[in-house]
């Protein structure tokens, strides 16, 4: 399981428990299946409106990424391409070809069976940059789904705030205080779970799907990079170190911390030994212009 996912499941967690132990004097309070029902019945029918079938289907299988931790194998990606670099470099296309099955990314595999087919490199860079085009649009519009539904909740929540206080219009006349109880609380409740749906799950499942679309595009760019250099046929330890520049991560991208505190400190240690000889220095002057003046005074008299 993706570890900040977890963490955020069992911060959820023990907020709802914090909620339904402290905040209340019966934990069955809070609870209110009709409530939940318009919310969540609400949001699906007008996600089923808003979107066809099979994007609305495939939202249950989002939910299964975000949960689990997926890896996209970024380093082994690159380390892949730069030993096919290294083969096609020195010429051996048979080789290239022979390593090419065994490539795991089709994103990869596509760029460099272009290359091995003469294709000419502005033609393979328009391909690669519209399989990254196509694909950020696919999954943005994956996250839009979350999205979009994190703004159904709360309004589905007021529908049932508004039901709720029909309900209790209608049976003011009775004055059955316990009936109007009843009512107003499916009131707040279905607000309660509007709203607590659309913070706690739609909008984080969109972020986190939104960050991992993010990555994949960094390392499809990265091959895309590398595959331009293989096609201007530049050695393949400037492709290692520009390769290396996508996935490297740095505290600071124009100074590094560790070093500057190490340089900060070599400048005051040879700034130490300056003042202390200025220092003596400025007290040798002192001493001598002492003396001179008492010969001075000496030789006056």
């Amino acid at each position: 399981m993706n570890p900040s996912t977890l963490v955020g499941m069992l911060g959820g967690i023990t907020l709802l428990g914090a909620i339904f132990l402290v905040a209340t004097e019966e934990a069955g309070v809070l609870i209110n299946a009709p409530g939940l029902a318009i919310v969540l019945g609400g949001t699906l029918a007008a996600t089923f409106l808003a979107y066809p079938m099979n994007e609305v289907v495939r939202v249950f299988r989002l939910v299964w990424i975000v949960i689990r931790n997926e890896r996209l194998y970024t380093r082994d990606d690159m380390e892949e391409l730069i030993r096919i670099s290294q083969l096609w470099f020195k010429g051996d296309v048979r080789a290239v070809e022979d390593a090419l099955e065994h490539v795991a990314n089709p994103f990869l595999r596509t760029g460099v069976q272009l290359l091995i087919d003469l294709t000419p490199e502005e033609d393979i860079l328009d391909l690669l940059q519209w399989r990254i085009t196509r694909l950020q649009a696919k999954e943005h519009a994956e996250a839009e789904i979350f999205r979009i539904m994190a703004t159904f909740s709360p309004a589905f929540g007021m529908i049932g705030t508004l039901v709720g206080l029909i309900n209790m219009m209608f049976i003011l006349e009775d004055g059955d205080i316990a009936q109007i109880g009843t009512q107003m609380g499916v009131a707040l409740l279905t607000t309660f779970y509007g709203i607590l749906l659309a913070n706690l799950f739609f909008k984080p499942i969109a972020t986190k799907l939104e960050r991992r679309t993010e990555q994949r595009l960094v390392l499809m760019n990265m091959i895309m990079q590398g595959v331009s250099l293989m096609c201007q046929k530049r050695n393949p330890t400037l492709m290692r170190e520009t390769l290396n520049s996508f996935i490297a991560q740095y505290k600071d991208e124009i100074r590094d911390p560790e070093i500057a505190q190490q340089l900060e400190q070599q400048t005051n240690q040879n700034q130490q030994p300056k003042k202390r000889f200025q220092g003596e220095a400025g007290a040798l002057r002192g001493g001598g212009g002492a003396a001179a003046a008492g010969a001075r005074r000496g030789g006056g008299r």
